[in-house]
């Protein structure tokens, strides 16, 4: 069998209607859903990254491992059963091949004596550093620095783009280490950036988490700007790291287009109104009419037709820890020290 495993947790509610469910199901009684997408997206993900390197036999056990998951008349478990099929065709056909993957990987290196260690490094890096070097990503990122180069000058410019480009590499990381697939960030001149993946059959938790895990970025390059600030007396530090705070405060508002609105996405009422009690506390700490948008935007929530059938203490925890840390850094830099720049 795979390596590859993927823990299946038990489910006492479904995800999307609430409905209760019996032990061991699969499909939601009431609404029909798979109670067990996330796994299916990383399973097929983990399966296809194996084809793609000629691993059949073992992409053959990880498609496997998809269908106890599945209802057995289900089009997703045939389509499964015959792609199985069509692996296991194609391994007898191409034993050499096979053979070849099944092998300890890496052992080309022992070859290149005590450059082996550096070979295999590089090799490991190899997918990443494509995914990098992806001409979409290279080329939005060099226009987006081009134009904040000419508004603002080389070093806020450029500054300005890597905090931008810190905080979508926030969600790429978290996805990819949940095992999702996802694609280096795309930029769009004068409107911001996003991050590609598959969320389909990814509770709401989950796409919470991973919009929050851009403001966490975002949040560890502005202390990261302060804190050089404070080491050096560079003003430039201090703009980088409160304009910084500020665009990722602004980017937690609960609407659809901002990654507040995916993190609201899993808050019941009481989570919101907790949040939005926060923005209160956090504004008036602070002085600063940024909580001021979000707190607008969570009072809106408070009255829509949205609520999850489970609300997640842990979402509001996240939420809520990444707006103090925040407006920590806008009480800590203060505006003037660069409003005259």
């Amino acid at each position: 069998m795979s390596s590859s495993t993927f823990p299946v947790e038990p489910l006492r509610n479904c995800h999307n209607c609430g409905a209760p469910l019996s032990l061991g199901a699969i499909v939601c009684p009431q609404c029909h859903t798979l109670l067990h997408g996330e796994q299916l997206v990383k399973i097929s993900a983990t399966a296809k990254a194996q084809e793609e390197r000629g691993e059949l036999l073992q992409a053959r056990d990880t498609w496997a491992s998809a269908l106890p998951l599945l209802p057995h008349d289900a089009d997703q478990a045939q389509w499964i059963r015959g792609h199985i099929y069509k692996l296991e065709i194609s391994a007898r056909n191409n034993p050499d091949a096979a053979a070849a993957a099944t092998a300890p990987k890496y052992q080309w290196a022992k070859r290149l004596g005590p450059l082996a260690p550096i070979a295999i490094v590089l090799a490991k890096s190899q997918a990443f550093l494509l995914a990098l070097f992806k001409f979409k990503f290279i080329f939005s990122l060099l226009a987006y620095m081009l134009i904040y180069w000419q508004l603002f000058g080389a070093k806020f410019g450029i500054g300005f783009v890597l905090l931008i480009l810190i905080h979508e590499m926030g969600h790429f990381i978290d996805i990819r280490r949940r095992g999702l697939p996802a694609e280096m960030p795309v930029f769009l001149p004068g409107l911001g950036a996003y991050v590609r993946w598959q969320a389909l059959g990814v509770t709401r938790q989950t796409r919470a988490e991973v919009s929050l895990a851009g403001p966490l970025a975002g949040l560890l390059a502005a202390v990261v700007c302060a804190a050089l600030w404070f080491s050096t007396g560079n003003t430039i530090w201090a703009a980088l790291a409160r304009t910084g705070a500020w665009l990722n405060i602004v980017n937690l508002t609960p609407i659809w287009v901002l990654d507040g609105g995916q993190a609201a996405n899993a808050l019941n009422k009481s989570e919101r109104f907790m949040v939005l009690a926060a923005c209160g506390v956090l504004g008036f700490f602070v002085r600063d009419w940024s909580f001021a948008i979000v707190a607008a935007g969570l009072v809106y929530r408070l009255f829509t037709d949205d609520l999850p059938p489970q609300g997640s203490p842990r979402v509001a925890g996240y939420f809520i820890g990444v707006l103090a840390g925040l407006a920590l850094v806008m009480r800590l830099v203060p505006g003037h020290l660069f409003a005259s720049r």
